[in-house]
């Protein structure tokens, strides 16, 4: 991004590392540091091997905030999310704040409604639909 452009998230001006990065949504990284925390407490044994205090603390952290506990939930929730364009940080917005409604949605993630892109408010709430039927579901 060059110096001149001021980065705007709300118009999708967020630089070109952020644009290419891979983002994960709370309930991902949960997955991710249980797998992590469940081998540490077999290798607990080993006194090398003790768990962290922030590792414990973001493992705490990222559960507490998690809007979808089960596995193929969180699965489903990057599929539905992906079928979108969504740019990665979009996604993961959207997927750890679960906005119920178009305007939450829009006011959560201004760029979705930018000139140019194909989200008009019904595609907008097919989406937060599809994500309410997995939490329903989950």
């Amino acid at each position: 991004m060059s110096g001149e452009e001021e980065e705007n998230a709300a118009e999708l001006k967020i630089g070109d590392e952020f644009l290419k990065a891979k983002c994960l949504m709370n309930c991902e990284v949960a997955l991710i540091l249980d797998h992590k925390y469940e081998q540490l407490q077999q290798m607990s044994d080993d006194p090398m091997n003790q768990i962290s205090q922030v590792f414990e603390k973001s493992l705490q952290y990222v559960k507490r905030f998690s809007r979808y506990k089960n596995p193929d939930a969180v699965r489903q929730v990057r599929e539905i999310l992906s079928r979108y364009q969504l740019a990665e940080f979009e996604l993961c917005v959207l997927g750890n704040l679960c906005p119920e409604t178009v305007e939450e949605a829009i006011a959560m993630v201004p760029s979705i409604k930018t000139k140019g892109r194909a989200h008009d408010d019904e595609a907008i709430e097919k989406m937060l639909n599809d994500l309410s039927l997995i939490k329903k579901f989950e």
